[in-house]
């Protein structure tokens, strides 16, 4: 049972796992490189399960990551108990980790959490990540909350829809000019230069594959909008006739893709509230005119009753109420 865990056994691999080797775990527990093995195997054998490879970095295994998910949820309950004692010390102050994928983070996200700014006990840690691959950190541990594309809970968490992030197909008027005019958009969109985030972004794929009626697993309603805009199934690399171009630019930064874009380099998908001023400026036009794309958006976190982690939360469906669909 976790409550026979020892606090002290299970702080050590939470060490081990966050700094990646003993040597620097038993720095930051001020305990020899040896004491930390110690401890490590010891919390094995109370569990009979390994819970760390024993590679650079060191990885939890699939039993570990529950034992640092229990870690890190102890040390907020902890943190949440002495802050309702006031046994906080000076300057001590409320960490949470949230990942959320990096068109959320450059659109509505970051006004949720400046209401919360007026507290300075609260301190945030960001992961960047696809909303695909967000659940992930939080199956790992890794963070308490996480923006998803996923409506299933992660085993421990809650979750809540927060709404739908829309992108607008979009290029600059003398890219439109140059490469979208003289036929259908149907038939020259596929071999137009694009913008994409990474080498895993199929999103512009997918549309292509939807505005052509290609055959292809996914209906358009991939995701977008991470630190990877990952439309899901099919080829990314616009091989074929069933995506688009293999000509395009890797930007990975959702400011720099709709800079990108805007600046004639290639087409892309970009959401709403990035694309909309610069279509009434005439910076951008739309190349696929009442085609929007939406990507339903979901808020899972821990089930903790952390009124740090409540506070972020209400922050945050507030905020996606005013922005999202």
């Amino acid at each position: 049972m976790m409550s026979e865990l020892p606090h002290d056994l299970v702080r050590t691999l939470l060490a081990v796992c966050d700094e990646g080797t003993f040597d620097a775990a038993a720095g930051v527990l001020h305990v020899t490189p040896s004491a930390v093995s110690q401890r490590v195997k010891a919390l094995e054998q109370r569990t009979g399960r390994v819970l760390v490879t024993r590679t650079k970095p060191v990885r939890p295994t699939a039993s570990g990551q529950v034992v640092v998910r229990y870690a890190r949820q102890l040390a907020r309950l902890e943190g949440d108990a002495r802050a309702a004692l006031g046994m906080d010390d000076a300057g001590e102050h409320a960490r949470l980790s949230v990942a959320v994928n990096a068109d959320s983070l450059a659109t509505w996200f970051l006004p949720a959490l400046a209401t919360l700014a007026h507290d300075a006990r609260l301190c945030f840690d960001l992961r960047r990540e696809d909303e695909a691959h967000t659940a992930e950190l939080l199956r790992e541990g890794e963070v308490m909350a996480a923006v998803t594309s996923s409506p299933d809970a992660v085993a421990g968490c809650s979750v809540r829809r927060l709404g739908s992030m829309s992108y607008l197909p979009v290029a600059a008027p003398e890219f439109a000019a140059r490469w979208l005019t003289g036929d259908t958009v149907e038939r020259l969109l596929p071999r137009a230069p694009l913008i994409c985030f990474d080498r895993r972004d199929e999103f512009q794929d997918v549309f292509v594959r939807e505005l052509t009626g290609a055959s292809g697993e996914n209906n358009g309603n991939g995701g977008n909008g991470g630190s990877e805009r990952n439309g899901g199934n099919g080829t990314s690399d616009g091989s074929g006739g069933s995506g688009a171009s293999a000509l395009r630019h890797r930007i990975p930064s959702s400011e720099g893709f709709a800079d990108a874009v805007t600046a004639g380099l290639g087409w892309g998908l970009v959401p709403r509230s990035q694309a909309e001023p610069r279509l009434r400026s005439g910076a951008l036009v739309g190349i696929a005119p009442g085609r929007i794309l939406r990507v339903p958006l979901y808020w899972q976190q821990w089930r903790l009753d952390s009124p740090a982690l409540a506070a972020v939360s209400e922050a945050v469906a507030a905020a996606a109420a005013r922005s999202l669909e």
